[in-house]
């Protein structure tokens, strides 16, 4: 207890001082949000990209370095990407059965040239 709270008195409250003005947010991303990045390697349908992002994981007995690939399905709502641009994608609400993340930016543009035949 305090000197003056123990005759009966009650304790002055410190005041309350301004909380500092918060940081600028980030535009397109939140903080528990997950991110990749990735190749584009088919954009044939439409506003949606497929993302293959190479993933390395430790094997548990043999401690060597084991490089996979997952494939996911981003939402490009502008029909930007080509194959072969590396592309940021976040992950987001489900949009349709198997799209749950969006594509943000393309930060490489790739020049993978397909002759349909």
């Amino acid at each position: 207890m305090e000197e003056g709270a123990a005759n009966g008195q009650v304790a002055s409250v410190p005041e309350a001082t301004s909380l500092p003005p918060a940081a600028p947010a980030k535009a397109e991303t939140k903080p528990r949000q997950k991110a990749f990045v990735g190749r584009v390697s088919s954009n044939k349908m439409d506003k949606t990209v497929v993302v293959r992002v190479e993933k390395v994981k430790r094997h548990r007995l043999y401690h060597r370095n084991i490089r996979y690939n997952v494939k996911y399905y981003a939402h490009d709502e502008k029909n930007a990407c080509n194959e072969g641009d590396r592309v940021r994608i976040v992950e987001t609400r489900p949009l349709s059965k198997t799209k749950r993340w969006r594509v943000v930016e393309i930060v490489e543009r790739g020049g993978v040239e397909r002759s349909d035949v």
